[in-house]
């Protein structure tokens, strides 16, 4: 999906085109946002604006995202992948960012992740992981423009079965699911299992070698950055155990070591 198989995360409020330039030296996919589309998200955003937190506010918000994908510099190249994640309370804006990112060869992430108060709600983040019927119809109504699809997902939410909501979505046309594992990172290997054809891209506490190894070792077919992404110095550490990991992966399937392969 993306070379190299290291991404940096969401920020909300500080992941934009000139973030993602500058990661472009050490990270094969960037997901811009988190963009709030609809009137009920854009008021929790403002919301939460007004209590000191840093968030995208667009009088067109579709618009914007559009700006933003045109502005990329850097982050270009047929190994490369840059998305958007939006939060939305219906399908029809989601359908129309999406076109925009398919126009432009970009992807829609669906977010799934954010727990602020004031998000949930008005049944946007993380209230979506309780309600796979409309997480699902979401990603659905993204795939319809031809734009790639996936959703960004929490780990540790009670009475939420990740392997099956990844299969879930699988089945609703997601191409990828990117997990913020918290402190469960055996999740991952859970979700690979659930769904073999998605892309695993693996969140949270990815520093260097010994997080990036770990979650690869649980099956994630790459890694992202979410706080530290503005620090090269820890996208050049992960970049490197990231590409180390793939290249004894090569070694091992040219030696015939299979149970080194498939470890």
């Amino acid at each position: 999906m993306f070379a190299p198989r290291v991404a940096v995360a969401s920020l909300s409020g500080e992941s934009d085109a000139a973030w993602a330039d500058a990661a472009a030296p050490h990270a094969g996919a960037a997901f811009l946002g988190g963009v709030a589309l609809d009137e009920p998200a854009q008021a929790a955003a403002r919301d939460l604006v007004a209590r000191g937190r840093s968030e995208f506010l667009a009088d067109d918000p579709v618009g914007f995202v559009a700006a933003q994908l045109d502005s990329l510099d850097e982050f270009g190249g047929e190994d490369r992948f840059v998305a958007v994640n939006v939060r939305a309370t219906s399908p029809d804006p989601i359908r129309a960012v999406a076109a925009v990112c398919a126009d432009r060869g970009a992807g829609v992430e669906i977010n799934a992740h954010c727990r602020q108060d004031e998000l949930c709600a008005v049944g946007c983040g993380e209230t979506l992981l309780r309600d796979s019927d409309r997480l699902a119809a979401y990603v659905a109504a993204a795939a319809e423009s031809g734009a790639s699809v996936g959703a960004k997902v929490r780990a540790e939410i009670d009475g939420v079965d990740h392997p099956n909501l990844a299969a879930t979505l699988a089945d609703a046309g997601a191409d990828w699911l990117h997990v913020d594992a918290m402190d469960s990172e055996a999740v991952i290997a859970d979700v690979a299992a659930a769904a073999p054809d998605l892309f695993l891209v693996a969140n949270n506490g990815v520093r260097g070698r010994e997080t990036a190894t770990e979650y690869l070792d649980y099956g994630a077919d790459a890694v992202s950055v979410g706080r530290p992404s503005d620090n090269p110095r820890v996208l050049r550490r992960v970049r490197t155990a990231v590409d180390d990991w793939f290249a004894g992966r090569e070694d091992a399937a040219e030696s015939g070591d299979e149970s080194e392969v498939s470890a």
